[in-house]
């Protein structure tokens, strides 16, 4: 059974920095696409970011693309994304998924693409 760990949400005010970390178990890790997407209160769920199985391709959502990072461990099973220049607008539940990749850079754009979620993890910046 996979499972997706999330952790590292918190408090913080504008203008801080917050690394989120998720670990997966249960399967091979290099096998999955992964990405990172957040809810925020009555919106829908939508992508930040999403990475590759090599960790080589990346992309972003407009409304991060130059303050956050995704990356991968292979041999730690860990994702992380590194969130900089944080404002009110990324208040939100920050989740990771995995999704099966056939080819190694392939980038998973939608929720539909993903078979494994993590359960979620607060991120509240106040100004």
């Amino acid at each position: 059974q996979v499972q997706l760990v999330e952790s590292g949400g918190r408090l913080v005010q504008t203008g801080d920095s917050l690394k989120l970390s998720c670990t997966l178990a249960g399967d091979t890790f290099s096998s999955y696409a992964l990405g990172w997407f957040r809810q925020a209160p009555g919106k829908e769920r939508t992508l930040v970011a999403a990475i590759d199985r090599r960790g080589e391709s990346r992309h972003y959502t407009s409304a991060v693309l130059g303050r956050f990072f995704i990356d991968r461990d292979n041999a730690k099973s860990t994702t992380i994304l590194e969130m900089n220049s944080l404002t009110t607008e990324d208040t939100a539940v920050y989740y990771c998924a995995a999704g099966s990749a056939d080819l190694s850079w392939t980038i998973n754009y939608f929720s539909s693409d993903y078979t494994y979620w993590g359960q979620g993890t607060q991120v509240t910046v106040s100004s």
